[in-house]
């Protein structure tokens, strides 16, 4: 097997295709992972929680959350597509519902939803239970 590849902060990680499956994210079922409301627009805003701190690692890392918005305002788009992720509809499901309610939006309407999903997840909003 292929050594492991260590980058510049000395943290040992797999080579490219190394333990990993491919995945396609079309067929993955988001889930919401956080409290949200809909707004006095009809728009969705969405708290996050402060993250549970259980060590100095923690910590340090509870400082992104100090560091990005605590309240996320959605728009009309990123609200039609929150609500929908409810753990049993499929991102293929997710962007094809959107084509057709966002007809004018069809050129950048994936590219967008692939954004707005890897921002989600950045932010800890969603997650993929049939990812595990």
């Amino acid at each position: 097997p292929a050594p492991p590849v260590v980058d510049d902060v000395s943290r040992a990680r797999k080579p490219p295709g190394v333990g990993t499956r491919a995945l396609d994210l079309r067929e993955l079922t988001p889930s919401r992972t956080v409290p949200w409301r809909e707004g006095e627009d009809g728009l969705v805003v969405i708290d996050r929680p402060r993250p549970a701190v259980r060590g100095l690692r923690d910590f340090i890392a509870s400082a992104g959350w100090f560091m990005s918005p605590r309240r996320v305002r959605l728009d009309e788009i990123g609200s039609f597509a929150w609500r929908r992720l409810d753990g049993t509809t499929k991102l293929r499901t997710l962007a094809s519902v959107m084509r057709d309610a966002f007809p004018d939006s069809c050129d950048e309407l994936e590219e967008r939803l692939g954004e707005y999903v890897r921002s989600m997840v950045r932010l800890r909003l969603i997650s993929f239970p049939d990812a595990d």
